[in-house]
C-alpha cells in the first residue's frame, strides 16, 4: 500500500484552517497515488491546545470538524488524523485520539495511552489515558497506530515521569496482537538534542519487533515551542529509508511493498539546528499572531545583531525596522557597526539619540537629584535602557510592529538585564541561547552567506552595554565562557553548588548561583521566547520567586 506522510504546520485553535490544511494534503496524496495519509498528533486543533480544551464546546467542535472532514474526503483515500475527542470516553472526559477516516465516515478511533506530564507537557491535566490499544485494519494491513509518547515507553530519561501504574508498553502490546507496521502520530517539540534522541527511541521498536515504523511529526512554531518535523520511516531492521526535512512542511510517499534502500543520515550541525529553530519560531509567532513587521533596538553589539539577522531571515528584511539609539556613553564604532549591519541586511534603520531625553530626566526634581548623586550608577544605567525600551515601544504601538527583546540566556540567568528596558517587547528571540551559542550562530550566519553579514568587529569586540564610561560586561560578570559553563551545570544539568565548586572557583560559583536565584522575578516578567533546550526559562524551568535558597556548598 502507498502511504503519504504529511508533515504539517497547524495554527492552534484554527479548526477550519487546519482542516483545509489536511484537505490540501489529501488532494496532493491522491494525485501521488496514496491510499492512506498520515497526519500529526492533534493536527485538527494544533498542539499544544492547552486550556482551550477546557473551554465549553471546544472539544465538541473538534469532533464535529473531524466528521465534516471525513465527509469531504475522496472515498478512495483513508486518513489518520489526530484530534481531541469526547467520543468513547466517560462523560466529561477527553481523550487524545487518532481516527481513521474513510468512505465519508470515521471508521475507528484509538486513544493515547501514555500521557506525558513532565517538562512542557501536562497532558494528565486534560486527557484520560486509553484503557486498551488495538491494531487498526485498513487496505489489507493491520496498522499499529499509536500516539507520540506511546513510543517513549521505557526511555530512561522520561520513564520515571510516567505514572507508576502505567507499565504497559503500548507498542509491544500492539505487536502482540499482530501488526504489519507501526505508525506514530507525534507533536514532538524541538530541543537541541531531540532529533538524535528521537531516533534512538524509535529505532529499538523496529529492531526488537522486526516491523517497519512510520513517524509523522508536527512542524512549526506555536508560542514558545518549535516543532521541527524530521518525520521518518524505518525499515524492519531499524534503518532510515525516508527522512523528511527539518523545520519545513513537506509530504513523502512510501510503498509498504518496497520501502526502498537505507539512506545515509547526515546530522545537521548544532548551529544549523539553532538557526533554523530560531527562524521558524519567530516567523511563525509573527505570522500566527498577525504581525507583518517587527522593530528592535540595534546597539552595535552581538545580541541585537543576531536578533536582527534572525528577524530578516524569518519575515524578510523589508519587514524589519531598527532603531540606533546612542547615549552619551556610546562609542562611535557602535553606531557604525549597527549601521553597517543594517545595510548588510537591507533592513530599515534610523538613528535616534537618547541624550536629550536623558537630560530631561536629570532636570526634573527629586528624580534628577537621585541621578546626580550617582552619575552613571545603576539607576542611571537602567534609565538609559528604559528610555530605549520606551522608544522601541512607541514605534511598535504606532505601526503595529512586534517589539523584539534581544537579551540572551546568560544575561537573563544572572539578571544582567533591565526590566522595562532591554527586556521590553513582545518576543525575546534569544532568551534560551547562551552567549557562546550567540557567537557560534553569528559566525555560522557569515559562513552560510559566504560574506560578512555580521561585521567581524561586532563579533570580536568586548561586549558592552555602554551605559557608563568605558564599560564592558566583564567588569561585572565572569568571563562568558566560564559563566556559561557554570550556568549549564546549574540550569541544564541541575548540578549542586557543592559539585560545581569542585570544578570552578567557589566564590565565582556562589556568585553565579545566588544571582540566578535572586533574579527569578525578572525572568517571570520577560516576554515569551523560543525554547531550544530542556531547561528553558519559563515553561521548561519553573522556580519560586519568594524563596530563601541556600547556595552554600
Amino acid at each position: 500500500m502507498k502511504i503519504a506522510l504529511a508533515q504539517l504546520n497547524p495554527i492552534v485553535g484554527d479548526l477550519s484552517g487546519n482542516a483545509e490544511l489536511i484537505l490540501a494534503a489529501a488532494h496532493e496524496a491522491l494525485r501521488a497515488g496514496a491510499k492512506l495519509l498520515v497526519t500529526p498528533e492533534l493536527i485538527i486543533c494544533g498542539y499544544p491546545p492547552k486550556d482551550l480544551l477546557l473551554r465549553e464546546g471546544f472539544v465538541e467542535a473538534c469532533d464535529a470538524a473531524v466528521e465534516e472532514l471525513a465527509e469531504k474526503l475522496d472515498h478512495s483515500l483513508g486518513i489518520l488524523v489526530g484530534h481531541p475527542t469526547r467520543k468513547g470516553v466517560p462523560t466529561g472526559q477527553i481523550a487524545n485520539g487518532a481516527s481513521l477516516l474513510f468512505g465519508g465516515l470515521i471508521q475507528t478511533t484509538t486513544h493515547k495511552y501514555l500521557l506525558p506530564n513532565y517538562d512542557v507537557f501536562d497532558e494528565q491535566r486534560y486527557f484520560r489515558e486509553a484503557d486498551r490499544v488495538s491494531p487498526i485494519e485498513f487496505g489489507g494491513l493491520r496498522l499499529g497506530v499509536h500516539i507520540c509518547e506511546d513510543a517513549w515507553w521505557g526511555d530512561p530519561d522520561t520513564f520515571y515521569h510516567q505514572d507508576p501504574c502505567q507499565r504497559l508498553d503500548p507498542v509491544a502490546r500492539l505487536v502482540e496482537q499482530g501488526v504489519d507496521l507501526l505508525i506514530n502520530l507525534s507533536a514532538s517539540p524541538f530541543e537541541i538534542s531531540k532529533p538524535v534522541r528521537r531516533l534512538n527511541i524509535l529505532r529499538p521498536h523496529s529492531l526488537t519487533h522486526a516491523k517497519p515504523l512510520l513517524f509523522v511529526n508536527q512542524v512549526g512554531g506555536n508560542d514558545d515551542l518549535v516543532f521541527d518535523g524530521h518525520s521518518l520511516v524505518l525499515n524492519a531492521s531499524g534503518e532510515i529509508v525516508t527522512q523528511l526535512p527539518g523545520f519545513a512542511s513537506d509530504m513523502r510517499l512510501i510503498d509498504t511493498e518496497n520501502l526502498g534502500v537505507p539512506i545515509s543520515q547526515q546530522d545537521a550541525s548544532r548551529e544549523d539546528l539553532l538557526l533554523d529553530a530560531l527562524t521558524l519560531g519567530l516567523g511563525d509567532y509573527m505570522r500566527k499572531c498577525g504581525f507583518t513587521g517587527c522593530v528592535l533596538g540595534l546597539s552595535g553589539g552581538i545580541d541585537s545583531a543576531l536578533a536582527a539577522c534572525i528577524a530578516a531571515r524569518a519575515v524578510g528584511p523589508e519587514n524589519v525596522h531598527a532603531l540606533l539609539m546612542p547615549s552619551r556613553y556610546s562609542s562611535d564604532h557602535s553606531v557604525d557597526d549597527a549601521r553597517r549591519l543594517a545595510e548588510n541586511l537591507g533592513i530599515d534603520w534610523e538613528i535616534v539619540p537618547i541624550d536629550a531625553v536623558h537630560q530631561a530626566y536629570e532636570g526634573t526634581t527629586i528624580i534628577g537629584d537621585d541621578l546626580r548623586l550617582q552619575p552613571a550608577g545603576l539607576a542611571d544605567q537602567n534609565l538609559q535602557a528604559r528610555i530605549r525600551g520606551a522608544m522601541v515601544m512607541v514605534r511598535s504601538n504606532h505601526h503595529g510592529w512586534l517589539a523584539l527583546a534581544t537579551g540572551n540566556k546568560s544575561e537573563l540567568a544572572v539578571g544582567y538585564c533591565t526590566l522595562y528596558g532591554d527586556m521590553a517587547g513582545g518576543f525575546a528571540v534569544l532568551c534560551d541561547l547562551l552567549k557562546r551559542d550567540v557567537y557560534a550562530v553569528s559566525r555560522h550566519i557569515n559562513v552560510l552567506a559566504g560574506r560578512e553579514v555580521i561585521p567581524e568587529h561586532i563579533i570580536n569586540k568586548p561586549p558592552s552595554a555602554e551605559l557608563a564610561p568605558n564599560q564592558v560586561d566583564q567588569d561585572t560578570l565572569p568571563p562568558y565562557p566560564l559563566l556559561d559553563d557554570i550556568l549549564e551545570g546549574l540550569i541544564e544539568h541541575e548540578e549542586s553548588v557543592a559539585s560545581l565548586c569542585k570544578k570552578y572557583h567557589p566564590m565565582t560559583v556562589l556568585w553565579v548561583a545566588s544571582r540566578v536565584d535572586r533574579n527569578e522575578f525578572k525572568r517571570r516578567q520577560m516576554p515569551p521566547g523560543i525554547k531550544l533546550s530542556e531547561r528553558a526559562f519559563g515553561s521548561g524551568r519553573r522556580m519560586p520567586m519568594a524563596a530563601r535558597i541556600n547556595v552554600n556548598p
